[in-house]
C-alpha cells in the first residue's frame, strides 16, 4: 500500500497550507470575535478553485479527487476552522446532491455558478423537532398548479445567512415516514423564503448558522431534486460524503492545537527547564500526535473510498473517520489547554478557540452516537449468515 500523496495532492496541501498560514491564521481571532463572515477569504478560495474542488471542468469545477478535497479542508481548518466548514458545507452538502441527483438543466444552472464561488450554497435537513431523525421532518411541499409550495422551518443551517441556493428536505407525502421525504432547490430571493434567527454559537463563529423559513414559498416544479420520495436516499448519500469534510475539519483543528502546544512546551520554562523536558508533557504530546496521525489515515482512506464509488465502504469509513477524528480533536484540544495551563484558559492564546471550535465536530453531520449506529450496522451485517 502506497501512502505517498500524488503530485496534485501534494500541491493542494502546500497551497492550502500557505494560504492558511498567511491569510487565515492571522485573521482567525478577528473573525472569531466579530462573528463576521470571511468574505475576503471566500473570494480568494474561489479563485483557487476550492469552492468546487471535486467537480468536473464542464461545470467550472477544479476536477480534483476526494483525497485532495480532504487535504484542502484539513489545511484550511488548521488556519481557521470557520473557513474550513464554509468550504466543506458548500462542496459536500450543496453541490454534491445537485451533481449526483440533479438533472442536466439543474447542473448547468446551479453548479456552474456554485463551483466558482459566484454563489454560496447551503443544505437544510435539521429542524427544531427533527435532528438525527430525518423522518420527523415537518416542513411540507405540496404540488399546486405546477408549483411546489413549501412551508416550514429549518435550523442550524451552515452558510444559511449568506447562501444564494439552499438544498432542503420537505415531506411530499405524510404518514409514511422517511419514504415521504423529497429534496428541493430553493433560490435566495424567492417570495416566501427568508432567513430567520442567526445562532450565537460556542465556536466556529465566523460561519453563518441560521434558520431558514418557508412561508407558502412557491418554487417551480422543476426544482424538485431527484424523484418524489427519494429524499432519504439522497440525504444519506450526501451525508456520507459530508462526513469526510467534517472529519477533515476536526483533523485540521487538532493539528493546529498540537502545533501550538508543542511550540509552547519548548518555550515555557518551569523549575528552570522547558516544560517539554517533563515526562507528563511528553506523554500528552505523544498521545496527541499518535491520535492525529491515526485520524489522518482514516480520513484519507474514507476519501479514497469516495473516489472509488464503493458505497458500502465509504459509508462505513466516512462514519469511522468522522467519529474518530472529531473525538480526537476534542481530546487533543483539551490536552493543549492543559499544556498551556492558566494561559490556555485565556483568549491571549488560540488553544481555547480550538477547543470551542472542535466541539461541534462531534455533533453536526451526524452525532458521534449516530456514527456508532452506522458503523455497528455495517460491521454486524458482515457477520450475518
Amino acid at each position: 500500500m502506497d501512502f505517498k500523496l500524488t503530485e496534485e495532492q501534494q500541491m493542494v496541501k502546500e497551497t492550502c497550507r500557505q494560504f492558511a498560514l498567511n491569510e487565515l491564521k492571522p485573521r482567525a481571532e478577528h473573525y472569531d470575535k466579530t462573528h463576521e463572515f470571511p468574505w475576503e477569504h471566500v473570494k480568494k478560495l474561489s479563485d483557487m478553485g476550492m469552492m468546487g474542488v471535486v467537480y468536473p471542468d464542464e461545470y467550472n469545477g477544479a476536477g480534483m479527487d476526494y483525497v485532495s478535497y480532504a487535504i484542502a479542508v484539513e489545511e484550511l481548518s488548521r488556519g481557521c476552522a470557520s473557513t474550513g466548514v464554509i468550504v466543506s458545507a458548500h462542496n459536500s452538502l450543496c453541490l454534491s446532491p445537485i451533481y449526483y441527483f440533479g438533472t442536466e438543466d439543474q447542473k448547468k444552472k446551479y453548479l456552474s455558478r456554485l463551483t466558482t464561488g459566484e454563489w454560496i450554497g447551503c443544505f437544510g435537513i435539521t429542524e427544531p423537532s427533527a435532528g438525527s431523525d430525518a423522518a420527523g421532518t415537518t416542513t411540507t411541499a405540496e404540488l399546486k398548479n405546477g408549483k411546489w409550495i413549501l412551508n416550514g422551518t429549518k435550523n442550524f443551517i451552515t452558510n444559511g445567512g449568506v447562501a444564494n441556493v439552499a438544498v432542503i428536505t420537505a415531506m411530499t407525502e405524510k404518514g409514511i415516514g422517511h419514504r415521504g421525504l423529497s429534496f428541493f432547490i430553493v433560490e435566495k430571493g424567492t417570495p416566501g423564503f427568508s432567513v430567520g434567527k442567526t445562532e450565537d454559537k460556542l465556536g466556529i463563529c465566523a460561519s453563518s448558522t441560521t434558520e431558514l423559513v418557508f412561508d407558502n414559498c412557491a418554487i417551480p416544479e422543476s426544482n424538485l431534486l431527484g424523484k418524489p420520495g427519494e429524499g432519504f436516499k439522497i440525504a444519506m448519500h450526501t451525508l456520507d460524503g459530508g462526513r469526510v469534510g467534517i472529519a477533515a475539519q476536526a483533523l485540521g483543528i487538532a493539528q493546529a492545537a498540537l502545533d501550538e502546544a508543542a511550540s509552547y512546551a519548548n518555550e515555557r520554562f518551569q523549575f528552570k527547564k522547558p516544560i517539554a523536558s517533563f515526562q507528563a508533557i511528553q506523554w500528552m504530546i505523544a498521545d496527541m500526535a499518535t491520535e492525529i496521525e491515526a485520524s489522518r489515515l482514516l480520513v484519507y482512506q474514507a476519501a479514497n473510498y469516495l473516489n472509488t464509488g464503493d458505497r458500502q465502504k465509504y459509508s462505513r469509513y466516512s462514519a469511522m473517520a468522522k467519529l474518530f477524528a472529531s473525538e480526537t480533536s476534542h481530546r487533543v484540544t483539551h490536552k493543549a489547554i492543559q499544556i498551556f495551563g492558566g494561559y490556555g484558559y485565556t483568549r491571549d492564546y488560540p488553544v481555547e478557540r480550538f477547543y470551542r471550535d472542535s466541539r461541534i465536530t462531534e455533533i453536526y453531520e451526524g452525532t458521534s452516537e449516530i456514527q456508532r449506529l452506522v458503523i455497528s450496522s455495517n460491521v454486524l451485517n458482515d457477520y450475518k449468515k
